[in-house]
Order: C-alpha cells, then structure tokens, then sequence
C-alpha cells in the first residue's frame, strides 16, 4: 500500500498515457489533474489542474516517438509546472529514455546526447528518475540525481518459460548485447550464443559468425530494443540459415520505425515479444506481436520510492523471480 496517499500524487503526458493509467489502477489511484496541449504555433501548453503542494509527484512520460522531441518537452515543462507549484519531489518515470544510443564520442565533432538529456531532466526541475533497461547502463553516471534503472528482461524470460521451448539457447546478437543475454540464459537455464557482426555504416549490419552452438535448436534473440528491425531478422535469418529448428526474439522497447513491421511479417521470427514501455499503434501490429505489461514493476518501484522502501531490494526480487 502507499503510506499517506494525501501527500502522493501520480501524473502522466500525453506519451504513453495507457500505460500510466495502469500503473495507476495497480496502485489504487486515480491519475492526476492536468492538461497538456499545443498553442497554434505548436508551442507546448501544460496547466496543473489540482494543488501539488507538499506532495510527492510522479510523472509517467518515456520519451519515445513518433514525436520524440515534443514527449521530452512535455516531460520538461511538466517539471517545471510542478517545480513551481512547490512540489516537494518530482519523479520521472521514463519507460524509454531516449536519445540513449548516442552516450559517447566515437569519432570527432559528434554530440553525448545521453548527457544532454540527463543535464535537461535535472536542471528542469525533476529529482529523480526511473527508467527500463537503458540502451547502454553506464548512462545512469550522467545524472546528478537519484537514478533507478529497473530491468525489463524479467518480465520476458517469464512469458518464454511459459512457452517451454525445447532445445533453447539464448543468442545475443552483437558482442555488447553479451551482458545482457546471459542473465537472461541464466533466467531460463538455457546455454548462450553469440553473433558476430559488423557494421559497415549506421543502420546496417553484417553477421560474420555465430559463436555457440545452434544447430537443431530453438533460439531466442534477446536485445534492448527493436527499430527498424533490419539487425534483428538478418539475425534471425542467419540463424536459421545455419541450422536453428525456430528463432524467437525478445526486446523490451518496440521502437518499429518503418518498415520494422513488414519486415517482422516476412521474417523467420516466430514470435516477437516486447513491452509496452513503448506504446504501439493498431496499424504497427501483427500478429507475430506478443506485448506485455510493465506496469507492475514500474508500480512497485513507485511503491518503493513514495514508501522510503529499497529499491535495490525491489531490483533483486525482481530478478530473482
């Protein structure tokens, strides 16, 4: 339960409003009061339509697309709409945190957008944030603030038990996404593989090698995100050109720019499983689509936070489930 629910409050933009609304069902609470719209010249407009003075808030906004830039100004200006309300905190819940992918300089005159974001959240207002596997972790040493990075890898190693595949190995499918796909091997007791692959220019990838054994096996894909899906079926395909019985893939954020989706249909993908950290519109659906909710880690993390419960604890019985 949430310990005095007068001084608790629970607000959503307009990014992923469905997801904030089930959040707010498993914690027995009604969203917040506010209005988020645009003047005509497209400037964003928020009103806070009840008193958060005093109060702990909570925001649920990722800063997913298909209007990334409007989703991180609404996040902002919300901030600083509670900031100046007298808000005693302000916690972000950011399902997606993006401009993630770029954290580094990895040739000259290039932007850390990752810290970019990290310095707009802090100085806008917000004294804490939430977020879901983050593309790479070590984003989490650009904020100056508290910074909760719960695991979104759970809830898919959960569903795939249930389909008690036979034969899985778990394939990562770059050298980075190593760490990631064995705690998820380890979640389902299966052994790991690795693809080796290249990429001779952004948004194009080329499978050198598979390292492990995937001949005659099912194999599961696991990354952070899917986008345009090209790595993802050219793995898959890989795979199944080299002898895997059926390739399933999991990833936290649908991200499915186009053409992801046609290119998911025509795949050898059986099934794609992804969370709803993302919201995914009818028209990007199929039926190779399998979507979960992640409403009830993100809610028990907003439990643990309003509560002055630990959240690392809350992390290890997550993982351990």
């Amino acid at each position: 339960m949430l310990n005095d629910k007068e001084r608790f409050a629970l607000f959503s933009g307009n990014a992923n409003r469905p997801l904030a609304e089930e959040i707010a069902s498993y914690l027995g609470c009604k969203l917040g009061d506010a209005t988020v719209n645009r003047f005509n010249n497209g400037e964003i407009q928020v009103m806070i339509n009840e008193s958060v003075r005093g109060k702990d808030v909570f925001v649920v906004q990722p800063t997913c697309g298909p209007s990334v830039n409007d989703n991180v100004m609404e996040l902002l200006i919300m901030a600083d709409a509670f900031k100046r309300s007298s808000a005693n905190k302000i916690v972000a819940i950011v399902p997606f945190y993006g401009y993630a992918r770029q954290d580094r300089k990895s040739r000259g005159r290039e932007p850390i957008t990752a810290k970019l974001m990290a310095d707009l959240l802090s100085i806008s207002g917000i004294t804490r944030v939430v977020t879901v596997d983050l593309h790479a972790a070590q984003i989490q040493g650009f904020f100056d603030v508290p910074f909760d990075h719960m695991p979104g890898s759970p809830t898919l190693a959960n569903y795939i038990k249930t389909k008690k595949l036979p034969n899985m190995v778990v394939v990562s499918p770059d050298l980075g996404g190593v760490g990631r796909a064995r705690v998820f091997a380890e979640r389902l007791d299966a052994p790991l593989a690795i693809i080796d692959k290249r990429r001779p220019q952004p948004g194009v990838a080329e499978v050198m090698n598979i390292i492990g054994d995937i001949k005659g096996k099912t194999t599961v894909l696991i990354d952070d995100m899917v986008d345009t899906a090209g790595s993802l079926c050219e793995a898959a395909r890989v795979l199944k050109e080299l002898g895997s019985k059926a390739v399933y893939a999991c990833c936290t954020h649908p991200v499915l720019t186009d053409p992801a989706v046609s290119r998911i249909k025509e795949s050898e993908i059986e099934e794609l499983v992804v969370t709803n950290t993302i919201p995914i519109p009818s028209h990007k659906m199929c039926d190779k689509i399998k979507v979960l909710t992640i409403a009830p880690v993100l809610a028990e993390t907003i439990r643990a936070i309003y509560n002055d419960g630990s959240v690392s604890a809350l992390f290890r019985s997550i993982t351990k489930k």
